[in-house]
């Protein structure tokens, strides 16, 4: 399948497609949704950025359209991060029109009256979070017990962050004969064997390589004193164009750097779980609508933060785990648009880098930091050299000329 005027679909479906130019099927779409129409179970990862919503997403409309419609949920979604929930609902919602289909987001920090008030009203597909579906479900206010089409979206990374308890409580509300679909960039040894715990003779999906960013990104990797990257920050959004998503390790982190950029004149927003899902919408809004050129923001937009047009995603903080660095840097270079990621490396960090380079089979090459002012209460030493890592200088930026230090790949080690 190539493209989807080749499946059969229903005219409403086919009709939705078209308005919303959805015309050629992407490779993760094309080899899920065949075996998902014919009610199969689907293990499937691929990069992010290349078309899972979509993937899952056709199959359950159209399923749903040829069921006499009711107040029963009969299709559940349940997303890591309520960012996410939000951004399949929404690419649910433009595939439904005139089909009567209707759909609901049940996760933390919004109305939660609203929420069940469009499930009483007969949402048929919900999209949630598990914490707040657990509590629905304990509190007997919502019922899965004809809920036969579950989706885990970014499904081991739930399994990851803890989510298990909630996940087998869920499970145990559904009916026993029931279709599952996890989807995810990566599916970690660590998790395997729960993901597949959970489906029956599934169809393995693995388009492209699941641990490797997406190819048409450049990536580059700063070595650089912790007290340094602010600066260089500054440096880098006075030499590259376009918007640059910023990653933090922590809450406090992103606070204090955003209201530093703000202090420097540089039109930012901040996202992390301790802000309100109002303050989150209207940050990602402004973020998407150009009205800020930075997001500074913690792992929680890491998956599922669909903007246009990102130019430049920053690793200020290195990643906990290497898969999540795929995940933060698969905000850019989406569909087929090229971006690049910027790691900023304090010289204890080396042995992360190398096992980020290690896991994702990548190799980098060193250049020098650009000049940049010393921080208050240090004296630059004479001489020292710090360095960075590029694999290719993106056409926005000028850099000083470079000193090739090393490289590394996996199996090969030593200067050249």
């Amino acid at each position: 399948m190539t493209h989807f005027s080749e499946i059969n679909l229903s005219a409403a479906l086919r009709k939705n497609l078209d308005r919303n130019n959805f015309i050629i099927a992407t490779p993760v779409q094309a080899q899920a949704i065949p075996p998902l129409m014919e009610g199969r179970d689907v293990v499937a990862t691929a990069q992010t950025g290349t078309g899972k919503t979509l993937a899952f997403a056709i199959p359950i409309i159209e399923a749903l359209i040829g069921v006499p419609r009711s107040k029963s949920i009969k299709a559940l979604i349940i997303s890591p991060t309520r960012e996410l929930a939000i951004q399949i609902e929404k690419a649910i919602s433009e595939l439904t029109p005139g089909t009567h289909i209707r759909t609901a987001v049940v996760v933390g920090g919004m109305s939660e009256s609203h929420q069940l008030r469009d499930i009483e009203k007969g949402a048929e597909i919900v999209i949630a979070t598990p914490g707040r579906l657990c509590d629905y479900l304990d509190r007997r206010l919502v019922s899965l017990s004809k809920t036969a089409m579950i989706v885990l979206d970014e499904a081991d990374r739930m399994l990851d962050m803890g989510f298990l308890p909630s996940l087998r409580a869920i499970l145990e509300k559904l009916p026993a004969k029931r279709q599952m679909m996890l989807f995810s960039a990566t599916i970690e040894t660590s998790v395997a064997h729960l993901v597949h715990s959970y489906v029956h003779n599934p169809v393995r999906i693995e388009v492209g390589a699941s641990t490797l960013p997406a190819e048409q990104v450049d990536l580059y990797c700063f070595e650089i004193e912790a007290r340094s990257k602010s600066d260089l920050l500054r440096y880098l959004l006075r030499k590259v164009q376009g918007s640059m998503l910023v990653f933090t390790a922590t809450r406090t982190g992103a606070d204090r750097l955003s209201q530093l950029l703000a202090r420097a004149g540089i039109s930012c927003t901040v996202i992390h779980g301790e802000r309100s899902q109002s303050e989150r919408n209207r940050a990602l809004q402004g973020f998407k609508d150009g009205n800020f050129r930075v997001l500074v923001a913690t792992d929680v937009a890491a998956r599922g933060i669909h903007v246009d047009d990102i130019a430049h995603v920053v690793n200020y903080d290195l990643p906990q785990i290497p898969e999540d660095f795929i995940h933060r840097v698969g905000r850019t270079g989406r569909a087929g648009a090229r971006g690049s990621s910027w790691t900023f490396a304090t010289p204890l960090e080396r042995s992360d880098i190398r096992g980020i380079e290690k896991m994702l089979n990548v190799r980098i090459e060193y250049q020098d930091v650009p000049s940049l002012p010393p921080p208050i209460g240090r004296v630059p030493d004479d001489g020292i050299i710090v360095r960075t890592a590029a694999v290719s200088a993106p056409s926005a930026m000028v850099l000083p000329p470079t000193r090739k230090v090393r490289s590394f790949s996996p199996g090969r080690r030593g200067r050249r």
